[in-house]
């Protein structure tokens, strides 16, 4: 595992140009990047969301567009249109801004369930459908879409299918005292990311996420997943658990975390670290357990407690597990 550390490296260095703080949110948006997934980002206004995308957008020599979700925004606003070309008597297409590769779908709860949908086949597919013909859109391709949490007026909650689109979800929080400091300095004068240059390319991208399906991942460390996947389906509180997408996802985050540390293998500490930004958005709470303050973050502690962690014997990977 060469590739994947360095690209981590040169990207979280190019990103803390701007950002302060905030190291394991970056080493997640870099992990979903090289995972091919799609990150949601949770927070209040001013937190530096989009700042993060944009800096990450900057990092990577790629394209990239920002779509602005507003209530009267419709689903060709975001995968594009046919119309009709009078002088050349035929429909041309004009395609929309999900053809890039790395979307910010900023403020996504905004739009209507309509428009949101015209992203679950550009999520899942890389592809869009208009009018019968589907188009492939870019490789790499990778969505980030940011809410506020605290707003309830003109806003539509993402539906579960939705969700479950996202790789991994994210809350940026408030800095310290000593990080407040350094923003004021830092962006006193000139905003850095007006200067930050591309550090990696995207051929660099797609070769380290082909590396990371040479990372071994222990037949019992999958049985670890499927036992946290079946715990969640009957933990109180949860009305329907992780899906296989689920599943899947954080099997993929876990092996780009071990890759990211130098490892080619998973061990169990890889998926407990994983497994809250992969399980909490995809459990669908009981109306009992949403109104506790933070009660998925709480749910999930509470699956991974109920699943024993594999035990390794290191001169043979040894690996056992089972749940009570």
């Amino acid at each position: 595992m060469k590739l994947v550390p360095e690209i981590r490296k040169k990207i979280k260095e190019n990103i803390e140009k701007v950002i302060v703080g905030k190291n394991e949110v970056i080493d997640l948006l870099i992990t979903a990047l090289l995972c091919d997934g799609h990150v949601l980002i949770e927070d209040v206004p001013g937190t530096g969301k989009t700042v993060l995308v944009k800096s990450l957008a900057a990092s990577v020599d790629c394209s990239f567009n920002r779509i602005q979700f507003t209530p009267d925004l419709l689903p060709t606003d975001i995968t594009g249109i046919n119309f009709y070309n009078m002088k050349l008597s035929e429909f041309e297409f004009i395609p929309g801004p999900a053809f890039a590769n790395i979307i910010l779908a900023d403020e996504i709860n905004r739009a209507t369930p309509k428009t949101q949908s015209g992203l679950l086949e550009c999520m899942e597919e890389h592809q869009v459908t208009i009018d019968g013909v589907s188009r492939k859109l870019s490789s790499p391709f990778m969505v980030i879409a940011t809410q506020n949490p605290i707003e309830s007026m003109g806003v539509f909650p993402l539906p579960e299918a939705q969700l479950d689109r996202f790789l991994i979800k994210l809350k940026m929080d408030y800095p310290t005292r000593g990080e407040s400091d350094s923003i004021l300095k830092r962006f006193a004068s000139d905003n850095p990311l007006d200067t930050l240059k591309p550090v990696v390319t995207k051929d660099e991208i797609i070769a380290a996420r082909e590396e990371l399906k040479n990372v071994y991942i222990h037949d019992d460390l999958i049985s670890y997943i499927s036992a946290i996947t079946e715990v969640s389906r009957t933990v109180e509180g949860v009305a329907l658990g992780l899906s296989p997408r689920g599943a899947l996802s954080l099997m993929y985050v876990s092996r780009a975390h071990a890759a990211m540390e130098g490892r080619d293998y998973v061990i169990p500490d890889d998926i407990k670290r994983s497994a809250p930004f992969v399980l909490g958005h995809r459990l669908v709470l009981k109306s009992s357990a949403k109104v506790q303050k933070d009660a998925a973050s709480k749910i999930v502690s509470e699956i991974m407690s109920k699943v024993i962690v594999p035990t390794e014997d290191l001169s043979g990977w040894n690996i056992s597990a089972r749940t009570e």
